[in-house]
């Protein structure tokens, strides 16, 4: 197309899914302007590499399908476009009459095909003066041109003219460091050992696994569980559910044996069951930039002094007005005034202002550090001992989940912390934290929060316990130690808190998703865009205190990077996870029917850039650095 405007999409996971989507439907309302857009994805057009269609099903999503959604806006009485299209429940219920409603959990896979029918309707509703090229290649360079644009350089050499490029390259695996490398190393040397990196299950070698191995996994998050899947189900095993409610584990005689371990020595507690509308949308009373901002109205924040204490009060607040909805609307009605009127004063004692109100045991208030670390400060005596706490925790959390997100005041109120991720971004993002607080922040803090925010399906948890009592999984116990020990000739796990826990493992698997580094991802793209200056390192203060993130430095939305003498470059906008630690969990993977959320609101924001005429000068309006 002659004198068009050429816009290059690197990467058409969720959020390079999520712009085109916002382009189409820019374009739909917008002015004929000559217009070719350029999907490029080395895996596969339309979904990438984590959401490939053509992965196992039992690889699933940790959100119910009805709170997912690839159109930004809703189902209306006109034809399905971009702006107006069916939620992921809503999809597959027309295309499966298996599909188990809106509170169901979807394969990866489902989804993957989910956002290629979403790739079919904008292709098809794109207006005449507009096309869409999908390109299936991995990018290695994007070089800027004398003329204005840039030269976008593909691995078999196709190169493509760019007008405006936006990047949203997705998860990245970097080189190994510390631990990880040593580990690495070690069984590089013996030929009888195995290491696996962290990364997507999907694109483990899993299937070389032996039946007769022993398999040491570090980590027991949603990864973990991925893996626990491949290595029963995937291999023909079945979990069989009793009369009495009961799960047990009828084996194939395939499965090796599964020794886990991490920091909780807990498998990732299960959500609750779904009681919520797709469209929900909580209103945080407590914690709000707003309020905390008043206390602390200028300067970088320190996480722990002057944002956790009021996100613990909301969180305590959601539990206590649970607790209370039983003696009538009036009495939490007034608890929460009471509480309201007090928080101008600093954060408020919400468990003493319950207590006035008529709960009789407030020390039952969610204490995030024991939540996320159950075991802390406890010793076994032996390994029976611990698996007989581990059951008994796993047990207690089934039944808080199943009492429902909703129904059960724990698990409500731990949805806090999922519905209050937006408040912790506006306040910590662009070195929003003091460095070392930043660096604490997510060691320590950002870990718990996972932990408790981004739980299973109840069933994963249930099967995982039946896993246990088939012999078949072993939880080494709290804070486990993974070294390769030479003496053994094999990995050694244990921990320190559980007597006789020492076990070895042939093959370790890292089942954690790799923390992002843009100093450490390998891929050709990164690299060249290093070394050309036009991406750097967004680092939080100066001198001896500075904290390098390892994520791309961005201006505020629509993210364009900053290049080496800190300019802005207005033609390229940077999305997800290569800004990661810049801003925080950029990792969310699809908008969510309603309101727009702030992933809507980026992908729209970075289209409107996309779609503007060509400058290299980021504006006013568009964004600044932060």
């Amino acid at each position: 197309m002659a004198d068009s405007h050429r816009i290059v999409i690197v990467g058409s996971g969720p959020r390079g899914m999520g712009v085109l989507e916002r382009l189409a439907a820019r374009l739909a309302d917008g002015p004929s302007l000559p217009t070719e857009i350029f999907l490029v994805d080395a895996v596969e057009v339309g979904c990438g590499r984590i959401w490939r269609s053509d992965q196992p099903d039992w690889f699933l999503m940790n959100t119910v399908c009805g709170e997912v959604t690839m159109f930004s806006g809703p189902s209306d009485d006109g034809p399905v476009r971009p702006g107006a299209g069916p939620s992921l429940a809503q999809w597959w219920e027309s295309v499966d009459p298996a599909c188990p409603g809106p509170d169901g959990y979807a394969p990866r896979a489902l989804h993957g095909r989910y956002m290629r029918y979403v790739l079919e309707v904008v292709e098809r509703s794109l207006p005449s003066w507009a096309t869409l090229r999908q390109v299936t290649g991995t990018v290695e360079d994007v070089a800027p041109t004398t003329t204005g644009g840039y030269d976008v350089v593909l691995s078999e050499g196709t190169r493509l003219a760019a007008d405006k490029v936006v990047l949203t390259t997705g998860h990245p695996t970097p080189a190994l460091t510390g631990a990880q490398q040593e580990l690495a190393e070690f069984a590089a040397a013996r030929p009888h050992l195995r290491y696996i990196r962290g990364d997507s299950a999907a694109d483990m070698p899993l299937d070389a696994i032996p039946a007769d191995a022993s398999v040491g996994i570090l980590g027991i998050g949603l990864s973990f569980y991925d893996i626990m899947y491949a290595l029963t189900v995937g291999r023909g095993g079945k979990f069989i559910e009793d009369i009495d409610g009961s799960v047990r584990y009828e084996p194939s005689g395939e499965e090796p044996l599964m020794l886990a371990g991490s920091r909780s020595g807990v498998p990732l507690p299960a959500r609750g069951r779904n009681q919520k509308a797709a469209t929900y949308s909580y209103r945080p009373a407590l914690f709000i930039p707003a309020m905390v901002r008043a206390h602390v109205p200028q300067g970088p924040l320190d996480f722990t002094r002057d944002v956790r204490p009021w996100l613990e009060a909301e969180v305590h607040l959601t539990y206590f007005s649970a607790l209370l909805r039983d003696a009538g609307p009036e009495r939490v009605k007034a608890f929460r005034a009471e509480v309201l009127a007090l928080a101008g004063h600093g954060v408020p004692d919400v468990a003493d202002v319950a207590a006035r109100h008529g709960v009789v045991d407030t020390t039952t208030a969610p204490d995030l550090d024991r939540l996320s670390r159950p075991f802390a400060g406890r010793k076994f005596t032996s390994v029976e001992d611990f698996d007989r706490a581990l059951a008994d925790v796993m047990r207690v959390d089934l039944e808080h989940a199943e009492r429902g997100n909703v129904g059960d005041s724990l698990k409500t109120s731990l949805d806090v912390l999922r519905d209050t991720r937006w408040v912790i971004r506006e306040l910590i993002d662009y070195a929003g934290l003091l460095p070392q607080s930043h660096r604490d922040f997510l060691a320590d803090f950002a870990p718990r929060h996972s932990f408790l925010a981004a739980g299973p399906p109840r069933v994963r948890v249930r099967y995982a316990l039946a896993l246990i009592e088939a012999g078949l999984l072993r939880v080494v116990g709290p804070d486990t130690r993974f070294v390769g020990d030479a003496e053994a000739d094999a990995f050694v796990m244990s921990s320190p808190a559980v007597a006789g826990s020492a076990v070895t493992a042939d093959i370790l698997i890292d089942a954690r998703i790799p923390n992002p580094d843009v100093t450490r991802d390998p891929s050709l793209l990164t690299r060249n865009l290093l070394r050309r200056g036009m991406w750097t390192e967004f680092v939080n203060g100066s001198g001896a205190a500075a904290f390098p993130t390892g994520g791309v430095a961005v201006t505020t939305s629509p993210f364009h990077p900053l290049d080496i003498e800190g300019r802005p470059d207005g033609g390229m906008c940077v999305l997800g996870v290569p800004t990661e630690h810049t801003r925080w969990f950029t990792l969310a993977g699809s908008g969510r029917p309603g309101a727009w959320n702030e992933w809507t609101r980026d992908a729209d924001t970075v289209a409107a850039s996309a779609l503007a005429s060509p400058t290299h000068a980021a504006t006013a309006k568009e964004g600044q650095p932060a």
